[in-house]
């Protein structure tokens, strides 16, 4: 299981990163660029991922990562419950939605 006060510890380790409200949802964001938000009311994070990189995490199990069921899934947003999720496979998810995101030299 991962928190929220988890979430946000390691998103905001990354350079640059800042966190903003994002309608009902908290959002982690990167030169205005947002690579996570945070839904409280339904303990999910949902992150941007490549398609690879999102069938690479999904493959560990499909039932706590997996794509947004509308074409901002086909974009690469993928939901990942909080509850069930390894807090390890966690942070490797979200330091490459961060990379996903971040410009080549805040990345580096």
């Amino acid at each position: 299981m991962v928190t929220i006060d988890t979430m946000r510890k390691l998103a905001l380790s990354f350079p640059q990163a800042t966190e903003e409200p994002h309608f009902e949802k908290t959002s982690f964001r990167v030169k205005k660029k947002i690579f996570a938000t945070y839904d409280e009311k339904n303990k999910r994070a949902c992150i941007k991922l490549s398609e690879i990189d999102r069938d690479v995490f999904a493959s560990a199990d499909r039932t706590i990562i997996y794509p947004v069921d509308n074409k901002w899934g086909k974009q690469g947003w993928t939901i990942i419950e909080m509850e069930k999720v390894h807090k390890g496979l966690f942070a490797d998810a979200l330091t490459t939605a961060y990379r996903e995101v971040a410009p080549k030299n805040i990345r580096e």
